[in-house]
């Protein structure tokens, strides 16, 4: 499960850093991809943090400055590499509040599956805002990484 999950995040990682590069190198982001892109960002703050048992430094929609992308998504990455190593059970129960107070729980296979899904689901919509702008959006499919 720990290899499966690496794979996972490195795919994830490769994904948000070339998106951050393009970004960086545009001379105007449009903004709803800025937006989408903070939030994928805090998205996965705050799920290491609830696995973690810390208060997330972040908000769920909170904005970022293109310049601060690429720390945040390391320091994300890090972290979901520490919760990954030092794991030795994928089925154990996260207990957690919601962003709105209220309690759920979920095992931490089913959390770290989430991260990498949201993400993606996200880089989509980011893809879409880009084709709407006439951008041309990055190849990011996984079969893509995996070549």
């Amino acid at each position: 499960m720990k290899v499966f999950f690496n794979q996972l995040f490195d795919y994830n990682f490769y994904c948000n850093k070339k998106l951050i590069e393009r970004c960086s190198a545009m001379d105007t982001v449009p903004e709803k991809s800025i937006t989408l892109f903070s939030h994928i960002l805090n998205a996965h703050h705050i799920w290491n943090a609830r696995i973690l048992g810390k208060p997330p430094e972040y908000k769920v929609w909170q904005p970022h400055d293109i310049k601060d992308w690429g720390d945040i998504h390391y320091e994300n990455q890090r972290s979901s590499f520490e919760i990954t190593t030092n794991s030795e059970d994928f089925e154990k129960r996260i207990d957690y509040e919601n962003t709105e107070g209220r309690l759920f729980a979920n095992t931490l296979k089913d959390i770290l599956f989430h991260i990498i899904n949201h993400s993606s689901h996200h880089r989509g919509q980011i893809t879409m805002d880009f084709r709407d702008n006439n951008l041309e959006p990055l190849p990011m499919d996984y079969i893509h990484y995996k070549r």
